[in-house]
């Protein structure tokens, strides 16, 4: 049943810190971190890429799956606000339906993935503003997730990914040179290089494995297309 958050989001941000704080529900244990974000992301974008007989962008698919955690970078907004809503979503791709049709749809669907099977899903107490701004309610199931089972859970998601990149040889089409390669440095500086930035680390030791091969594989693609850009004659 979906649940607003709003009786809790009304307390001042001491209380709220209070109450996040005594919650039983660890920070590790209520949340998707950027691997889960991804793999999901890559995976549900191309199963609806498979399913409508689409070609589909790798490295935007990636984009799309992470691109609502923009909010981290803007002050201004509050994490798991209006990024995270599905009726701003639904908004920006309408012409973008109307534009290319059905092509859009693996990037809709990585994109959406994010905030309901990730953040909407294991939340935690905030939970998300799912549809903003129709309502300003924030939105959870809140389902807790041990911190082993998150970590086995995205550790699977990971290697699923993997298996179908290799698989379906879209893991060399990323090591090939292609502009779009570039895009992925949105998801190396907004959700990977971010994720090592200080101490403790803002992901389980558990996860860094993880982390780092995706911050590997998309940061040697786009050195790729930066090597032939810096090759390329003057004209």
């Amino acid at each position: 049943m979906m649940t607003s958050l709003n009786n809790v989001n009304s307390l001042p941000q001491s209380k709220k810190n209070s109450l996040y704080h005594a919650t039983s529900m660890s920070a590790e244990g209520c949340k998707t971190f950027a691997v889960g974000h991804l793999a999901l992301g890559y995976i549900t974008g191309k199963a609806a890429s498979k399913l409508l007989k689409v070609n589909a962008n790798i490295p935007l698919m990636f984009v799309a799956s992470v691109i609502s955690d923009i909010d981290l970078l803007i002050p201004s907004l509050e994490h798991r606000g209006p990024t995270h809503s599905l009726i701003l979503s639904s908004l920006i791709f309408l012409p973008v339906f109307m534009l290319i049709g059905k092509r859009a749809t693996p990037y809709f669907v990585a994109l959406i993935q994010h905030f309901i099977l990730g953040d909407y899903m294991t939340g935690g107490m905030q939970g998300i503003q799912l549809f903003w701004p129709i309502s300003l309610g924030w939105y959870g199931i809140g389902i807790k997730i041990t911190g082993l089972t998150n970590i086995l859970v995205e550790w699977a998601l990971f290697l699923t990914s993997l298996t179908i990149m290799f698989k379906t040889k879209d893991a060399w089409i990323l090591f090939k040179r292609h502009a779009s390669n570039l895009l992925l440095l949105i998801p190396i500086f907004t959700v990977l290089l971010p994720a090592f930035v200080g101490f403790p680390l803002s992901v389980p030791m558990a996860l860094v494995i993880p982390h780092l091969i995706y911050l590997i594989i998309f940061a040697l693609s786009a050195l790729i297309d930066f090597q032939y850009i810096l090759r390329k004659p003057l004209a």
